[in-house]
């Protein structure tokens, strides 16, 4: 046997256990993304109206539409967090924002046609089922967002209530 030969003879078990490892870990890691979403009617409304620019993950897309993966968490565990969600689903928000060091100027549209139970549902999905908010953050009710849907704002006054929320970035 060449020496070529028995090295690789002696890798193949090696590679044989680190593809092993490898499909297994994938395999675990698609079936907790297979898992049923804790907000079913919030995934199908989010899906329909807001991953074309968010991406289906929530991950957002470069130069379009910021990430859902982090804010919205922080954003439900405190009161003027939870308004700030549902003002910018019910009236949208335009203009720059930075998530994550990352500066986007868009416009997200409002989806205010949309009834206050279907709003909860899909802030419901984005806090728990995209950025894992903590058990001890309480599901956002419609009534949240029945009580803002009484005080309309236009987009740029949504991203300056946005201003006082979210963490200050560069």
């Amino acid at each position: 046997m060449t020496a070529a030969a028995g090295a690789a003879s002696a890798a193949t078990p090696l590679a044989a256990s680190a593809a092993l490892s490898l499909a297994l870990t994938l395999a675990a890691g698609a079936a907790a993304a297979d898992a049923p979403p804790a907000y079913p009617q919030g995934a199908a409304a989010f899906q329909a109206n807001c991953a074309v620019c968010h991406a289906a993950t929530g991950a957002g897309v470069p130069s379009l539409a910021p990430p859902l993966l982090s804010y919205p968490a922080r954003y439900a565990a405190s009161a003027e967090g939870r308004r700030q969600l549902a003002i910018t689903v019910l009236y949208g928000m335009y203009g720059d924002v930075v998530v994550e060091g990352k500066h986007y100027d868009f416009r997200m549209p409002d989806f205010g046609q949309l009834d206050d139970a279907s709003l909860a549902a899909v802030l419901n999905f984005v806090v728990f089922d995209l950025a894992h908010a903590p058990a001890s953050v309480a599901p956002l009710a419609s009534a949240e967002v029945a009580a803002e849907r009484a005080h309309p704002l236009d987009g740029a006054a949504v991203r300056e209530h946005r201003k006082s929320v979210a963490p200050a970035e560069p």
